[in-house]
């Protein structure tokens, strides 16, 4: 398959290669050709005969998802390690991309550029918090986006036993499990990329959101533990950039956008009444577990043995730390019996606000609104009692129960693109047959070949800029050996892909995992010559079980098993 690319295409089909985060955010068309490229993975086709999942397809909804978040949990990590995918400059990037963007935009909108987010992400330090306060202020990380298959991979690094990846890489994760092993139609998945995070956003019963390893129903991101404060981070501190469907994406800097403008109300719709909560009781203790400074202001009645006792708000949370049991759920009385004798008082504090008052008031009023149940607080619990600063309380309160999504405008110039039709019910092959035949009608499915790195059908000379230009963890590895000792190196790798088929590794990845067909250690080997002499040409051949790389008026022969087409490729 022979394109011929303009520079601009050039840099979008080479960074489905490479697929960094910075790429992902200026290329959004490239979001769900990855998820699609996992669905055609044969290895989480592998999953469907894990007795883990031993009948799933009879299972609830709820089931389903949660016998997959624990799969992943147990096979993934969280890695955002900053030589994992190597270094860029802000400089270099800034060129690559200063066709595409506004610059000062994107130093406004992108964490790598300059962007902090708002007030959390000022306050930690966001150079220090990922570890780059060590490099010059124009370093910057690629923090590439793996495939499944490198995911996988991680378990051959040193320093990890499960497989691994980035927030990117779990959001394409989840979103194709969601779909074959779960059955969830990809119309529900829409993925939401904010400058520093990626998550999912499930469309299924009250929402449910993807965030790293774990997942958020709604009664859970107002549960007040701290996976849930760290699970709404992004949402409450950043803009939403992208928005990515199987119809399309849109995107907060471009006009246009090609995701229907249907599914983007629907999203839009349930994601906000998905961050909207009710004042009760419960959403009332939940929000003071999150904030310490409130605890010492209330106490809480519980009548024990026939007779009020009294406890102190701050030693039930305390309690609570190492509880599976809560104030705040049908778990309360479990958690008053683990609660030692000595801790419990006969008579009330005069200074501190009795709970229970507002907890009959809330309980009797649910259709009170939200000023309502304020005004009745400060009319009837708070007087004379003076420890607690109650509009501050609320502020926090409101803030806790209504976050409102900063999401791409829909002032967009819409336009329908064409784009793969999946249903839960299709095979593997089914699914394949329809990317391909929808490749020539249909950007999303195209790039999924090349997402997908099925190399006998997309065009190789992307492939071939990505190989040469973007992976720079060989180089550094190597740099101080000369070319004999790195060719016998290679020569001595493990002789087997974390691919199958005609599908190939960049060289990063073949480095990584210390593994590689010969066809990949011939590219590893030309990526380290060309490092240190861009100006030689080289020649790859692909002929009889060798892949024979000629370079430095030589040629350099390694093993392949490799079934490619094509025999020869300039470098």
């Amino acid at each position: 398959m022979k394109k011929n690319f303009t520079p601009q295409e050039l840099e979008k089909y080479s960074s489905a290669f490479t697929l960094s985060d910075m790429e992902i955010f200026i290329f959004p068309q490239l979001f769900y050709p990855l998820v699609i490229a996992n669905i055609l993975s044969p290895e989480i086709w592998k999953w469907k005969q894990d007795p883990w999942f031993d009948r799933i397809e009879n299972k609830s909804f709820n089931y389903k998802i949660n016998r997959i978040k624990q799969y992943i949990m147990d096979h993934f990590t969280f890695n955002l390690d900053l030589e994992t995918w190597g270094l860029t400059t802000k400089e270099r990037e800034m060129e690559r991309f200063k066709d595409f963007v506004d610059m000062d935009m994107l130093s406004q909108s992108n964490a790598l550029f300059g962007y902090e987010g708002d007030k959390y992400y000022f306050s930690i330090d966001i150079r220090k918090h990922f570890g780059l306060d060590k490099y010059t202020s124009d370093v910057i990380p690629y923090w590439k986006t793996e495939t499944l298959e490198s995911m996988i991979a991680f378990k051959h690094k040193d320093g990890y036993t499960t497989g691994a990846g980035e927030c990117v890489s779990l959001s394409t994760l989840y979103a194709a499990a969601m779909y074959v092993i779960g059955g969830i139609p990809l119309e529900k998945v829409f993925m939401i990329g904010t400058p520093l995070h990626s998550q999912n956003f499930i469309a299924e019963k009250e929402g449910i959101i993807t965030n790293n390893r774990r997942l958020v129903t709604k009664s859970m991101w107002y549960n007040g533990t701290v996976l849930s404060a760290k699970s709404r981070r992004a949402l409450e501190n950043e803009k939403i950039a992208i928005v990515s469907h199987i119809s399309g994406h849109i995107h907060n800097f471009y006009p246009d956008a090609t995701i229907d403008p249907k599914a983007y109300e629907s999203f839009t719709t349930l994601l906000k009444s998905y961050l909207q909560a009710d004042l009760t009781f419960e959403t009332f203790i939940n929000f003071l577990r999150t904030d310490s400074q409130f605890w010492d202001c209330f106490q809480y009645e519980y009548v024990r043995s026939g007779k009020p006792n009294y406890l102190e708000l701050r030693t039930i949370f305390e309690y609570e730390h190492s509880s599976k049991n809560s104030l705040s759920n049908s778990g309360r009385d479990a958690l008053m019996l683990e609660i030692e004798s000595e801790e419990f008082h006969s008579n009330p504090r005069e200074d501190k606000i009795l709970i229970n008052l507002y907890e009959e008031y809330l309980n009797a009023n649910p259709d009170a609104t939200f000023e309502e149940k304020k005004e009745y607080f400060f009319e009837n619990i708070l007087p004379n009692k003076n420890c607690l600063k109650a509009a501050a309380l609320f502020e926090g309160l409101y803030q806790f129960l209504h976050t409102e999504p900063r999401l791409p405008k829909n002032d967009k110039n819409f336009q329908a693109a064409v784009h793969p039709e999946l249903k839960p019910d299709m095979s593997r092959e089914e699914i394949w047959q329809e990317v391909l035949s929808k490749a020539d009608t249909s950007e999303m499915a195209e790039l999924t070949l090349y997402a997908y790195r099925s190399m006998n059908h997309v065009d190789w000379t992307p492939f071939l800029k990505a190989v040469l230009e973007r992976n720079p963890v060989t180089y550094e590895s190597l740099k101080h050996l000369g070319f004999n000792e790195v060719f016998k190196i290679l020569s001595e790798m493990e002789n087997i892909s974390i691919y199958d088929g005609e599908r190939l590794a960049l060289p990063d990845e073949v480095w990584n995992f210390q593994r590689g067909d010969g066809i990949e250690r011939a590219l590893v080997f030309a990526n380290f010559i060309h490092y240190l002499h861009p100006e030689n040409s080289m020649e790859l051949e692909i002929k009889d079980g060798k892949a024979n790389l000629f370079a430095l008026d030589k040629k350099w022969v390694f093993e392949t098993s490799k079934s490619i087409i094509r025999e020869r490729f300039a470098l």
